[in-house]
């Protein structure tokens, strides 16, 4: 009986790496879930698009599940949603503006049905045993909120993507006396973002950031591309607020940029003048010094505007001498080649690029050490789980939290799956839920596997040999060929005494199994890739992917 009424804390992503955060609350019959995002592949996952979470959990569980609750509306918080309603039909529950970019998104996956509640900040909603609070928090995209989950073993915390900026774009301050008061009555255990735990201080305002844009902008004399997070409405804003200073119109360029600003200027979340954001289809009717274009590609994405841009591929936008490019963002680890690789092909164009390493053009919207420090000493925890963040994020923030004076006994680093177990009085680990990645490419969601990424990469490095032969299926022997066709592996007309010998090996081979009188197919064509496996390796050291193709006379 006891086991059955403590409180489950289920990752399914976000632990361990960058994106993918989701993490199930559960007691008795009740699941909440806070946040369900994606990933973008990593170098190995040939081909894929984005990755999102494991969900087979829930799909076993859902008549517990009493809905999904969002902090806010960045991608590795709300990007795998539309992929999950098409396997829960759950209610959701966010703040205005996360609400309205997630619809775009509904609408793009033809999800016009979702059962979206808007909350506003300090509300209280009922699911199941858990009342629910969304408390302001301040983060690079308005509307952010931190998560108190009340059940009755005790509240738990969880902050999502934070910084205490006290002087935010917004009049909208994180409410740090909300956090105070919980924590004066006793928070069980907190959950806390730990991606910029490695940095020492406090995250610079961001305001920081419009000051430097003035400065740039007023010294312009050409056309300002600036490229950002599309999500940043923070930064947005500061662009269109230094282009109006300076009498300059604001072009959007970039789908995602488009359909945020959209969202973010008809819910009221960004303010400009009449007639300041113009179409790019009217760029030719104002001067160079006139026009400020906003677009995508800060992390040097192939399809986004600026990588286009910077290779000649853009059909509207041109580069001229005088143009000045900013990157308003810093690189997110594993993009540093991609970012430096847009960046060298703009200065072979002979424009002034600006990105963070020159000016203050990007400040994180992710608490540094202090402010980490700040949020445990309002909060005062009782257990504390480091969430957000690789391996050396989550170990680095659990000694912070230990140096806080937290028994390090009370500090519990989970892995993505791990099911941690609490009551009032103790806390332990429990049973591990299937957890992982979820691949999609294209229109497909999970068909592309660990096999098929192993054929993609083997493909990639050592090409393909197709080896194909005509047979009489009911003597057993060579109606024509052998014929092979080398793709990836081998340029045939630079090859050719090697392409040879290797139809040599694959005809010693079909003369061999005639002789034993082998008529399988699967066997003959099992022969054929070991012997000419065999012979290429020792020949060339290579090892191509081997396709035998039999056809019957």
């Amino acid at each position: 009986m006891a086991k059955q009424n403590k409180l489950k804390i289920i990752p399914l992503g976000g632990l361990g790496e960058i994106g993918k955060n989701i993490t199930v609350h559960e007691y008795k019959d009740s699941i909440v879930i806070v946040d369900c995002g994606m990933t973008f592949p990593e170098d190995e996952m040939l081909g894929v698009d984005i990755v999102i979470p494991d969900i087979s959990y829930l799909i076993k569980n859902k008549e517990k599940i009493k809905g999904l609750v969002l902090t806010h509306g960045h991608e590795d918080h709300i990007g795998a949603i539309p992929y999950v309603l098409k396997k829960l039909d759950i209610p959701i529950y966010g703040t205005k503006l996360t609400l309205g970019l997630l619809n775009n998104k509904l609408k793009e996956h033809n999800l016009p049905n979702a059962q979206l509640n808007v909350v506003a900040h300090g509300e209280k909603i009922k699911l199941g045993h858990f009342e629910v609070e969304f408390i302001r928090t301040t983060h690079s995209i308005p509307d952010s909120a931190a998560i108190a989950l009340t059940s009755p073993v005790g509240t738990v915390i969880q902050t999502g993507d934070f910084k205490v900026d006290f002087t935010p774009i917004t009049s909208d301050v994180i409410d740090l006396n909300r956090f105070a008061e919980l924590g004066n009555k006793g928070v069980l255990a907190l959950l806390s973002d730990s991606t910029n735990v490695t940095r020492p201080g406090y995250s610079m305002s961001e305001r920081t950031v419009g000051e430097t844009f003035r400065n740039l902008f007023y010294k312009a004399k050409g056309r300002i591309i600036v490229a950002t997070f599309a999500s940043n409405v923070h930064r947005v804003q500061q662009i269109i607020d230094a282009a109006e200073l300076n009498d300059r119109k604001v072009i959007m360029s970039g789908r995602s940029m488009v359909n945020v600003t959209t969202v973010a200027a008809e819910l009221g979340y960004l303010r400009f003048n009449e007639g300041t954001i113009i179409d790019i289809k009217d760029m030719n009717k104002y001067r160079k010094d006139e026009i400020v274009l906003i677009m995508t590609g800060s992390q040097g994405e192939p399809m986004s505007a600026l990588t286009r841009v910077a290779s000649n591929e853009h059909r509207q936008i041109d580069l001229m001498s005088d143009d000045l490019v900013i990157i308003s963002a810093t690189p997110i680890p594993g993009n540093e080649k991609t970012v430096s690789k847009v960046i060298n092909n703009l200065l072979e164009k002979d424009v002034e690029v600006v990105f963070e390493a020159y000016e203050d053009i990007h400040v994180s919207g992710h608490a540094c050490q202090e402010e980490l420090k700040l949020m445990h000493s309002l909060v005062k925890p009782k257990y504390f789980i480091p969430v957000h963040g690789e391996t050396k994020h989550l170990k680095m923030h659990a000694d912070i939290s230990e140096a806080l004076g937290t028994p390090r006994e009370n500090i519990f680093i989970l892995e993505n799956g791990q099911t941690l177990e609490l009551s009032k009085n103790e806390a332990g680990l429990g049973q591990t839920v299937p957890s992982g990645h979820i691949l999609v490419d294209g229109l497909g969601v999970g068909d592309v596997g660990n096999i098929v990424l192993r054929d993609r990469k083997h493909l990639s490095e050592d090409g393909l040999i197709v080896v194909v032969v005509t047979m009489d299926k009911e003597k057993g022997i060579v109606a024509a060929g052998p014929d092979l066709v080398s793709r990836g592996f081998v340029y045939v007309r630079e090859s050719e005494d090697l392409m040879v010998e290797a139809r040599r090996v694959v005809k010693e081979t079909l003369e061999a199994c005639e002789a034993k009188k082998i008529k399988d197919w699967s066997a003959i064509k099992s022969n054929i890739r070991d012997d000419l496996r065999t012979f290429l390796y020792t020949t060339i050291k290579r090892n191509p992917m081997i396709l035998p193709i039999i056809m019957e006379v």
